[in-house]
C-alpha cells in the first residue's frame, strides 16, 4: 500500500495518508487563489481512516461558493496549509498536493470553478470539469 506524507514547509505539521487518493482536483475560486497565493488551489482526498495527521494547527473556517462549510489547517509557525476538511464531508481529509512535494503525485481528475481559471492556465483536455 502506497503511503505518502505531507508536511508544512517547517516539518512541524505531518499528515501521513495510506492508500490512493479518492479525489485529486483543481479548484480555480477566488478564495483558493487567495489561500495559496496561486492561480488555484491543489488538493487529494483521502478517507479519514487512511490519515493520520502529527503536529499543532491553527484553523480558519469559512463557508465556500458553493455554500459548504470548509475548515483549514495550517501550521501556527510557517503558516503553511497542509490539511482541510469540507463539513459536507466529514469522512473525508484533504490535503494540499503541495505539501508532498512529489513531482510524481497523481494529476487532477476534476477541476471546478474554470469561469474565474485564469485565461493562460492550461488544463489536461481530459479532466472532468464541474463548474
Amino acid at each position: 500500500m502506497t503511503e505518502r506524507t505531507a508536511t508544512c514547509s517547517c516539518g512541524q505539521l505531518r499528515v501521513h495518508c495510506s492508500g490512493a487518493p479518492v479525489r485529486v482536483s483543481v479548484c480555480h475560486c477566488l478564495e483558493c487563489q487567495k489561500r495559496t497565493g496561486s492561480t488555484y488551489g491543489v488538493q487529494a482526498r483521502w478517507p479519514r481512516t487512511q490519515v493520520r495527521i502529527e503536529g499543532v494547527s491553527t484553523a480558519y473556517a469559512r463557508v465556500a461558493d458553493s455554500g459548504n462549510g470548509l475548515t483549514f489547517h495550517f501550521c501556527p509557525h510557517c503558516g503553511s496549509t497542509v490539511h482541510y476538511q469540507l463539513d459536507n464531508q466529514s469522512d473525508l481529509v484533504a490535503v494540499a498536493v503541495g505539501a508532498f512535494a512529489d513531482p510524481l503525485f497523481p494529476a487532477p481528475k476534476f477541476s471546478v470553478y474554470e469561469q474565474r481559471k485564469h485565461a493562460w492556465v492550461g488544463i489536461d483536455t481530459d479532466v472532468e470539469r464541474l463548474g
